[in-house]
Order: structure tokens, then C-alpha cells, then sequence
């Protein structure tokens, strides 16, 4: 069975089995995506951290479908109806809709219309009529009339429901109807009667019908969404009649009374019980679809807000712009530490301008400011205009960032800890500051629901939507690696082989023994194990340790070639880094090993070229354009710089410095078909737009990309 399992997942991911086999391996010994992806290509064949996650995650699709086959076995088992041929089937049964079709005769029932029929000894007339010989069924019929059948009506109704419970666990039936909806299958939302006032925002979703195969992800979770509030009835249905013909040229053999009562009971079991049982089914599939590409999308934008460029290890003052409440200033050293907080009230009501300035100007002297990080929410574009109109001491760059989630942030029991003394609005104002720094750092602090970098987060399977966010900070943390002399508790977290325990003692460790000089000593920290240490080391970096590879991505069980290749190269390891003379000169095919092999051995040159590379691009200024800062503002034919603040299946959502983010649909991203908006547009890409259509009543903006340059 295992084989069999390792053969689907060759055949669907389209690799050989080897490199499934030998993953799957690397998965039971304990290791982790980021790990194996970089750390055992040569066991893998260099599959990419995407193919790995997919071989995981059928690997756990398959474990699971292994345990319902237990259960069912043992079932049917109990029930003295487990055939040598019926094992056999549900062993090598590897689809869960068709082992769910096997199980359907032999699954406990409640009590049903066919249970009740059985009761009173109808089972045999059923027989008899499904043969369909029998021409008078009336004479057959009246034969069971007894103290609890008490017409032919009532012998007839029953052995008919009989009947249409067999056909609903007929599996050729089943077939037969789930063709119908994989063809003609239409999904058909319609408003609940009273309900129009109150479901306003889904007045498109009243009367609407398409076919279920057309339906976009986003389209069928916002008539879903409508469904649970209480607002929309939503359906999916086949062709009836072509079903309906289908299924009595099965079963109907006849042209007799017995072949008309067969008729009647696959009737009645199409709408009874095969049609809504598949109908569900579908309903599932679909959102199952749905719930797959909107989190597919969410994921992409995660991992790109987390990737976004950083500022580094810059003194930083940051604003939590606001009108009535003021704006929350703070001043931060490079290590992103609370050095001064303080509130500036520079808009109306108060507009204490000259006081803010002078406040504003002392800070950046006294605290040696380099960069100023303001919040983009309210109020965000007039205190840009206000600080960028300040004359300082020295040059300080100003940037506009994404609040997204730090108010969430603030309120949370993380910022609790880091923060006891003081508010929400200082913590926010903290976090703004940090994110401009460091985003990846920051952002690992907060739910990824919290971000607002998708669509119908709270609509789609949560389970799968955390799994799915979960992997992209993981992979994003460990593709950039940490200091583990600076990292907190929560980036230490989604390090490879660690979790919230060994990320605890790590910090822990700092506190009491001071900065760790070398990865070595990772290993005397509280149950830092071997598999542990394994799967972390090569991700933790450590800027000035003694050893040059500590701050790099050569893994401490490479260290013995390295040395030996500076050895052969008659140097020092320290003269071999960042020495692209004597990288050269390495003949690096003579170092393969029945273990390490060239793709290993690549990377280990591109990090004594680049130790410890970040990957992320590095960060530029933008600037919104001037005098625009409502809707009111704006006019058709405009063209404005903006930033992609949102990226969703149907198109990206631009700030272009007011409230309202416009949209740019799909098909006004480029003069072709775009069948994925992340084709042209990353999240936070500076981008050229133009107003092609404004609703102001509606605050609706509608952007174009079309015959415009980009810078």
C-alpha cells in the first residue's frame, strides 16, 4: 500500500518516486521543509520548498484515508459482512469519495422510511419487484397486507422506498448522477424573502445562477458568506432530467407495473436522497476549491509582506498618526529598544503645530534619528505632509507604513510582555517603527489574519488557513535566517527544529550567559537535543563569532570541507570569505562525497561569496502625490503613483494616499489575458495608476494600469 501511495504522489506532483521516497524518509527521521529544501538536495533532487510542502501534505492526506479504513473495516467486520473481496477493495482503495461509496451499504443508519418498511416484512416484495417480472403487482401486493400493513398502497410505498435506498447506495447510481453535476451542475443563489433590506451588500448575489464550473472563488464565498448570515438560500443543480433518464436507463429494464414501481422508487431516491447527498458533495468540493485559491492568495501576499524590504539596523522615530487623540510618537535605538514616547497634536481640533515641530526637531537631534516611519491609517497623509516640511539636523529619510495589524499587535498578550508600562498606543507606535526595520521580524508577532493581506480569511477552512500561514512565516523566517544574538522569542519560534520551548531557553540562555560566540554553543542550551540542533543551526547566524561560517548558511556538518578546501588552498578560513579570487580556484567537483554532492557544494560558494545574504530587495522611498488627500480629489484621467496594498484573485487593491484604496481589475492590468494579478504586481510595488472610473456616492475607485510606464 505504501508503494502504491509513493506512486500517486510521483504521478500527481510529476517527480519521480525517489525523490518522493527519500522525502518522505527525511519527514518520518524528523526533519522539516526548510531543512530539507536546503539542506538534503541531494536526497531530494533539489525539489523546492513548494514540491516538499505538497509531498507532506498528500503524505498527511494519505494517513488520514488510512485511519478511515481502519475505521470501516472494523465496522463492517463487526457487522459478519466483511468479504475476503471487500477488504481487498477497501485496502486498495486510494480515493475517499469512492470508500465512501463502499462503506455507504454497511454504515450504521438512523432510523429511515426503508428501515420502517423493512420492519414490516416489505423486503421481500421489494425483491420481487426489482426483478421487474412481476406484471400484476397489485395481486403480489396484497399478499403482505397484515395487523401493521394495512393496504396494497402502503405494501407498494414501502417496498418502493426499499428500493430507492438500495439505488441511493448503488454506486453506478451515484456515478451516474455525479456526472450529471461534474457537466451541467449550476449554482443558484436567490434572496430570502424579507431579508433584501438588511442584505443590501449582497444584492448582486438575489437572483443569480451560473454554471458551478465558471464560478470564481471569490463569487462562491460571498454567496456562501450571505448563505451563513441568513441572507441568501444557495443550491447546485444537475440537469435533472438528463440525470433522471440516466439513471431509469439503469435501472428500469422493463415495461411493466413491477418496471413502473421501479421507476417511481428512482424517482424518489434521486430527490430524495442521492441528489441532495451529492448535491452536499459538491457543495463541499467547491468550497474545499474555493477555500484552496483564496488562501493560495493569502499566502502569497504573507509571504510577500513578510520578504518586504527592510530598513535595518537604523535609529528610528516613529508616528501613530490621529486627529482628536493626537499622534503617538516614539524613538527607537537600531535594536528597535523604547528610547521616548510622547504625544504631538499638529491637526485640527487642537493644531498645535509649532509645539509638534519643535518636539519632532529636538527628538531627531537628541536621539540621532535616521529614518522617521509614519503609520498609514488616519490622518496618516496630512502628518507626511507635516513632517516632510520640518528642517533637521541631518539627513532623515521618511517613509508611509502599513499598520495593518498593530493595533491587534498592541492589545496582545506578546506586546504585554514587551511593553507592561506603557498603553496600546505606544505599542502600536513601537510596532510601526519596528516593522519599517525589520517586517519580518515584526509581523511574526501577529495573527496573519490580523494583516489584511486577503479576502474571506474568516470564510475559508481555519484549520487549513493557519496550516497554510504557519508555512509561509516558516519558510520566509528561515529564507532569510536570524541573529541569534538579537532575535526574539517569537522569530526564534518558527526557526526550523525549534517551537515556543527551545525559542524559550534560547533567550533564556542569553539572558544568563550573554551573547552566544558560536553555534557550538547552542548545544548547552536546555534541551537543545541533536535533531534539534540539526535541523536549527544552519539558519542562526551570529555576526562576529569566531568562526566566519557561524554568520552564514554553510551548515555546521559542512564546516570539516570547508576547512579542508582552505587547507588544500593553503589559507586561513577567515582570507577564504568573501574572496572571490580564491572561490575560484576551487575545484569543487574534487570535494563530492557519497553524501555531499554539487548542489551542496554550489551553495556552500555562494556563501563564501555572500555569507548570511538576505534575500530581500532593499527599501525605497515613495511619495504619494501632492495635494491629494480625499476622494473628492481625484478625477478621471488621473494618473497617480500608488502603492498595492492588496492583492485578491480578481485584481489588486492600490492606496494612492486617501482613505479609499482603489481597485485595478484583472483585465486592466495588461493589454493580454492575466489569469493572476501576482503575474504583473507584487504586494507593496510601487506602482503608476490611472483613474479610469470614480463613484464618489459609493467610495469606489476604479484604477488601470493600461499604457502606462513604469519606473
Amino acid at each position: 500500500m505504501k508503494n502504491k501511495i509513493i506512486e500517486i504522489i510521483t504521478h500527481k506532483l510529476d517527480i519521480t518516486e525517489v525523490q518522493v521516497t527519500n522525502t518522505i524518509n527525511l519527514f518520518n527521521e524528523g526533519a522539516t521543509v526548510p531543512f530539507i529544501s536546503r539542506y538534503r538536495k541531494e536526497r531530494t533532487g533539489s525539489l523546492d520548498e513548494v514540491q516538499i510542502q505538497q509531498i507532506k501534505e498528500l503524505k498527511e492526506k494519505f494517513s488520514e484515508l488510512e485511519k478511515r479504513k481502519v475505521t470501516i473495516l472494523k465496522t463492517i467486520d463487526e457487522q459478519e459482512k466483511l468479504t475476503p473481496e471487500l477488504k481487498s477493495r477497501i485496502e486498495s482503495c486510494f480515493d475517499s469519495v469512492e470508500l465512501e461509496d463502499i462503506y455507504l451499504p454497511f454504515k450504521p443508519k438512523r432510523r429511515t422510511k426503508a428501515t420502517i418498511a423493512r420492519e414490516k416484512g416489505l423486503e421481500p416484495l421489494a425483491k420481487i419487484l426489482m426483478k421487474q417480472l412481476e406484471r400484476d403487482v397489485e395481486f403480489r401486493a396484497n399478499s403482505f397486507i397484515n395487523e401493521n400493513v394495512e393496504s396494497i398502497e402502503e405494501a407498494l410505498s414501502g417496498a418502493r422506498d426499499i428500493i430507492a435506498e438500495w439505488i441511493n447506495e448503488n454506486e453506478r447510481a451515484r456515478n451516474i448522477v455525479r456526472r450529471g453535476f461534474n457537466i451541467g451542475a449550476e449554482i443558484i443563489s436567490k434572496i430570502i424573502k424579507g431579508k433584501e433590506e438588511e442584505a443590501e451588500k449582497y444584492r448582486d448575489y438575489f437572483d443569480w445562477n451560473e454554471p458551478l464550473k465558471k464560478c470564481p472563488s471569490h463569487r462562491l464565498l460571498a454567496m456562501r458568506r450571505g448563505e451563513n448570515e441568513g441572507f441568501l438560500r444557495v443550491s447546485i443543480n444537475p440537469d435533472e432530467d438528463r440525470v433522471l433518464e440516466n439513471i431509469d436507463r439503469f435501472f428500469v429494464k422493463g415495461n411493466n407495473q413491477s418496471s413502473e414501481q421501479v421507476g417511481l422508487a428512482v424517482k424518489d431516491s434521486l430527490k430524495r436522497l442521492i441528489q441532495p447527498s451529492i448535491e452536499t458533495e459538491f457543495a463541499n468540493l467547491s468550497k474545499e476549491k474555493a477555500d484552496e485559491e483564496a488562501i493560495k492568495v493569502f499566502a502569497e501576499n504573507l509571504k510577500q509582506l513578510l520578504l518586504a524590504p527592510p530598513l535595518g539596523q537604523k535609529r528610528t522615530l516613529a508616528i501613530d498618526p490621529g486627529y482628536r487623540s493626537g499622534c503617538k510618537v516614539v524613538c527607537l535605538d537600531e535594536q528597535g529598544n523604547l528610547l521616548h514616547n510622547v504625544n504631538i497634536y499638529p491637526h485640527k481640533p487642537q493644531e498645535e503645530r509649532k509645539m509638534a515641530a519643535k518636539k519632532v526637531s529636538s527628538m531627531v537631534e537628541m536621539y540621532q534619528i535616521e529614518a522617521i516611519a509614519i503609520g498609514n491609517g488616519t490622518a496618516s497623509r496630512e502628518t507626511e505632509y507635516f513632517i516632510k516640511r520640518l528642517h533637521f539636523d541631518r539627513e532623515v529619510r521618511v517613509y508611509v507604513v502599513s499598520e495593518d495589524g498593530a493595533s491587534v499587535y498592541s492589545a496582545s498578550s506578546v506586546a504585554r510582555q514587551e511593553f507592561p508600562q506603557y498603553d496600546v498606543t505606544v505599542r502600536g507606535a513601537v510596532s510601526i517603527g519596528r516593522r519599517l526595520m525589520d517586517p519580518l521580524a515584526e509581523l511574526v508577532k501577529i495573527d496573519p489574519k490580523s494583516i489584511g493581506v486577503g479576502q474571506y480569511q474568516h470564510d475559508v477552512d481555519q484549520k487549513n488557513l493557519k496550516n497554510s500561514l504557519d508555512s509561509v512565516v516558516e519558510l520566509s523566517v528561515n529564507s532569510v535566517g536570524v541573529n541569534l544574538n538579537t532575535a526574539s522569542k517569537h522569530l526564534l519560534t518558527y526557526i526550523s527544529g525549534l517551537g515556543p520551548q527551545l525559542a524559550e531557553n534560547i533567550t533564556s540562555f542569553r539572558k544568563e550567559n550573554g551573547a552566544f560566540q558560536s553555534r557550538e554553543t547552542l548545544k548547552k542550551v536546555a534541551r537543545m537535543g541533536q535533531k534539534a540542533f540539526e535541523q536549527a543551526a544552519g539558519f542562526l547566524r551570529i555576526p562576529d563569532a569566531i568562526n566566519p561560517l557561524d554568520n552564514s548558511g554553510v551548515h555546521p556538518e559542512s564546516y570539516k570541507i570547508v576547512k579542508q578546501i582552505a587547507k588544500d588552498l593553503k589559507c586561513e578560513l577567515n582570507d577564504l570569505v568573501r574572496n572571490e579570487t580564491l572561490v575560484s580556484k576551487i575545484d569543487f567537483q574534487k570535494y563530492v562525497t557519497n553524501e555531499i554532492g554539487l548542489p551542496t557544494l554550489n551553495d556552500i560558494k555562494n556563501e563564501l561569496l555572500k555569507p548570511g545574504r538576505d534575500p530581500r530587495k532593499p527599501i525605497k522611498i515613495f511619495e504619494f502625490a501632492h495635494g491629494i488627500f480625499k476622494i473628492e480629489d481625484l478625477q478621471v484621467g488621473m494618473e497617480l503613483p500608488g502603492i498595492v496594498n492588496n492583492i485578491t484573485k480578481f485584481g489588486a487593491f492600490v492606496d494612492v494616499g486617501i482613505k479609499e484604496s482603489g481597485l485595478i481589475h484583472v483585465s486592466e492590468m495588461a493589454d493580454r489575458f492575466i489569469s493572476d494579478p501576482n503575474e504583473i504586481v507584487k504586494l507593496h510595488e510601487h506602482v503608476k495608476v490611472r483613474i479610469k472610473e470614480l463613484d464618489i456616492p459609493r467610495k469606489r475607485i476604479q484604477l488601470s494600469l493600461k499604457g502606462i510606464e513604469q519606473k
